[in-house]
């Protein structure tokens, strides 16, 4: 599966990247080799500098594409070949038409655009018509997905390396409080749970410590503490496995619980959404939280049916109905738990509980180990050195994936997928304004937060679609980084259903997000 979704994203990011240059080269949507009429004033005394003005309705009918006010840049000049010729340098700034900046941005410069300016018969003077002549552009796309591709690469790497230290901290730590049969206690205090959730993994094994871990800190917006005891997570449901590159049954299962993305503060957004001036920017919590929790049931329900149709068991009503029973006795209680707070209150206790919770759990894991007569610092390293291998391992998979996200997002196919997908949407209500947020959260974390605070800082924190993109933000989470991440740290190379529960999960959280925020602020 992860075969074909790679090929998938390099080979329609390409092609539609060569689709959008085509057509703007027929179109000729730069302008190339064509003058642009413009005033010209000198500044001051100065030779060499000036400021060129371009009315509104000048730019509009040239490049025919409206804008709200007039164009003034500053610029430098010197002469170049021929009568009244001159090379010019504009200075682009944010308040520049973003056909400029694209401009800017086609030679790797976002700064500036060079080109020709042309006096109109006169000599330089103070104020002159002029025309400009701006820098060729061609094949813009295809540029950027070059970019795109050398760029990602390189984040990928940056994640790897960025994770090294926190690996080596985090799986010291489990290590000690594993010597010391801490982890062995968790897992027979939680059984219940992770027998349904796990039925193949037995109940006092490492991997269902390590997983309850990682629920626990992604639940509480740990990010940091929850990505290693993943990965520590998957490292030992791999050494269950039997058939070495395939997924197992549990391992999908995990998998679909971390790309629901069950978190009970979505931080993120609320902080974009501070930052963006709204009067309420803790509002989002309860409807991600929803958003979420219909991801999760999605996701499980997903990999459950999967899981036994693997097996041959064609009666489903063995697993349905503990399945039903299970999700809504979870969903009812966090609801009635969460409806007795306001917002506020929730944001605070659960950053209390966040704030202290790093601290105490490093307190309690040592202090358990010496309670225990644990060589801590010993058996630190010995877990810390695993961490380590695991971090550098992950790398190619990292930037494999990264790399086919990039390619696809650069190349232009994900506002091809919101053409294609627009007139679908609008049936049931979702927002085009929101639909790129909905193609991108799946794929990147920055590419979706990115979108989020554009459409916020256009449409408003507020406003319908404002928190409809804050609520997807987190109600979702990045599918295939996860994917590429955690399968890419034990060699799976078959992923079997997890992809698919996967993406059920996030088509489930974004129609969720969308329910909730259309029933109460719709």
């Amino acid at each position: 599966m992860l075969n074909y979704i790679w090929l998938a994203l390099l080979s329609i990011g390409i092609a539609s990247a060569v689709i959008y240059d085509l057509s703007d080269y027929r179109e000729n949507k730069y302008m190339n080799r064509i003058e642009l009429p413009a005033y010209f004033v000198r500044s001051g005394e100065s030779e060499g500098k000036g400021e060129l003005i371009i009315p509104k309705d000048t730019y509009s009918k040239f490049y025919r594409a409206e804008i709200e006010k007039d164009i003034k840049n500053k610029i430098d000049y010197k002469p170049a070949k021929g009568k009244n010729n001159y090379n010019i340098k504009i200075t682009i700034d944010e308040d520049d038409p973003e056909l400029w900046k694209e401009i800017a941005a086609a030679n790797g410069d976002k700064i500036d655009i060079t080109g020709k300016l042309v006096f109109n018969n006169v000599k330089v003077s103070d104020t002159a018509e002029v025309y400009i002549r701006l820098e060729e552009v061609s094949f813009l796309k295809l540029k950027n997905v070059t970019n795109a591709a050398i760029d990602y690469a390189s984040t990928a790497v940056n994640i790897s390396l960025g994770l090294i230290g926190i690996m080596a901290m985090w799986l010291g730590l489990m290590k000690i409080a594993e010597e010391a049969g801490l982890i062995r206690k968790i897992a027979i205090l939680i059984k219940p749970l992770t027998k349904f959730l796990f039925p193949e993994v037995p109940p006092d094994h490492p991997a269902i410590g390590s997983i309850i871990m990682n629920i626990s800190a992604n639940m509480l917006g740990l990010g940091n503490a929850a990505t290693p005891f993943g990965l520590k997570a998957m490292e030992e449901l791999d050494a269950l496995n039997d058939k070495k590159g395939t997924a197992t049954n549990a391992m999908c299962m995990f998998l679909a619980i971390n790309t629901a993305g069950l978190t009970l503060i979505p931080a993120t957004a609320i902080a974009v959404r501070a930052a963006a001036g709204s009067n309420e920017p803790a509002i989002i919590i309860g409807t991600s939280f929803f958003g979420a929790l219909c991801a999760t049931i999605a996701g499980i329900t997903t990999a459950k049916v999967f899981e036994y149709v693997s097996k041959g068991n064609a009666d489903l009503k063995s697993f349905i109905k503990p399945l039903f029973f299970f999700l809504l006795l979870i969903g009812m209680t966090v609801i009635l738990f969460l409806n007795g707070l306001s917002p506020e209150a929730i944001k605070n206790t659960v950053t209390i509980i966040s704030t202290a919770a790093i601290p105490l759990l490093i307190l309690t894991f040592v202090g358990y180990g010496v309670f225990k007569k644990v060589k801590i610092y010993e058996v630190f390293v010995e877990g810390a050195k695993e961490g380590f291998k695991i971090a550098v391992k992950i790398i190619p998979y990292l930037v494999a994936m990264l790399v086919a996200i990039g390619i696809f997002r650069a190349g232009g196919a994900l506002d091809l997928f919101v053409k294609i997908l627009s007139p679908v949407t609008d049936l049931i209500g979702f927002p085009a304004e929101a639909l790129p947020m909905a193609l991108m959260r799946p794929l990147s974390g920055s590419g979706s937060l990115g979108i989020m605070s554009e459409i916020i800082t256009v449409h408003g924190p507020d406003s319908f679609i404002g928190i409809l993109v804050s609520t997807i933000m987190g109600s979702t989470e990045t599918t295939f980084y996860v994917l590429a991440l955690y399968f890419g740290s034990v060699n799976i190379k078959r992923a079997r259903h997890a992809v698919i529960a996967g993406i059920a999960a996030d088509i489930a959280g974004i129609l969720g997000a969308l329910f909730i925020v259309k029933l109460l602020f719709g």
